[in-house]
């Protein structure tokens, strides 16, 4: 498992490398563009180029983007569905110029819509911008399942893939906090396994493609996204650790998104924290 934080790119992506670094982290995640503003983010030749040479040198070894919470794939409005293919477009297009291990999505909300006609919408925003990019995979999150929101189970995720086109380049981001408040009880390392199981038969573990762990503020199959520093909510340290130290995690990289002990974002102390969960999690494994 690479151990990562969400980071700030400010001042370009090979910014981003050094705060990881600073971090201890083995993974990053960002923002490719401003999550209040639309437009698409577009790197120049030598911030790519400088990206590159500080990843090489760098303890860090994986880069996830995160695509802004203003899109929503499933939207009705057939304007915001056309931004929403553009800043997707973009941020996978991004990705593969830096090499990124995958974009993070949420499927977006049917709002007052049945959820097969959304999933439909989405899957054709997803499947457009995959084909007018190259080489970088979409990882569809799981969410928490608030409102109408797409994703809140393995049958939604499955069904967004399978309607997408199937191909190579669509994964999932299994995310802890929005497993638990999902209804999927991960509180310990048995409940997680079978969580899995139901993930394998469903979606494919071969499809999971990264983790964001995240304590969650409400409990399990509460419908609302409240992160909650590791250990502080409703998973606690046991759970934290059981999520940190799963076997069928290993070589992903997995972020914690925050808020982080100082309350504004993820610090040293918050990435240490996270590999000692890590370590005790696999003690516990091992007894």
């Amino acid at each position: 498992m690479l151990i990562g934080a969400h980071v700030s790119p400010a001042g370009g992506p090979a910014n981003a490398v050094t705060r990881g670094e600073e971090r201890g982290c083995e993974a990053i995640q960002i923002f490719n563009q401003s999550p209040r503003a639309w437009r698409p983010r577009e790197y120049s030749e030598d911030e790519v180029a400088a990206f590159h040479d500080s990843i090489s040198e760098s303890p860090v070894q994986a880069l996830l983007i995160h695509a802004v919470y203003l899109l929503n794939p499933a939207s009705e409005d057939a304007e915001l569905r056309r931004k929403t293919l553009t800043a997707l477009t973009g941020a996978l297009r991004a990705g593969h110029l830096l090499g990124a291990h995958g974009v993070v999505l949420h499927p977006g909300s049917a709002l007052k819509d049945e959820a097969e006609p959304a999933l439909k919408r989405a899957a054709e925003v997803i499947a457009a911008a995959l084909d007018d990019s190259d080489a970088c995979p979409v990882h569809l999150e799981d969410t928490a399942g608030a409102g109408g929101t797409l994703g809140r189970s393995f049958a939604e995720l499955a069904r967004l893939i399978e309607l997408a086109g199937g191909g190579k380049r669509l994964g999932v981001c299994l995310d802890s906090c929005h497993l638990l408040a999902s209804g999927y009880d991960i509180r310990d390392a048995d409940g997680l396994g079978r969580v899995l199981d139901d993930f394998d038969a469903a979606v494919g573990l071969d499809r999971l493609g990264s983790l964001h762990v995240n304590d969650s503020e409400t409990p399990l199959g509460s419908n609302r996204d409240r992160h909650a520093n590791l250990g502080d909510g409703e998973l606690g340290p046991d759970g934290c650790a059981a999520f940190l130290s799963e076997p069928r995690f290993e070589g992903l990289p997995c972020v914690f998104e925050g808020p982080g002990r100082a309350g504004k974002q993820v610090e040293p102390e918050d990435v240490a924290w996270m590999k000692e969960l890590r370590e005790r999690g696999q003690r516990a494994r091992a007894r």
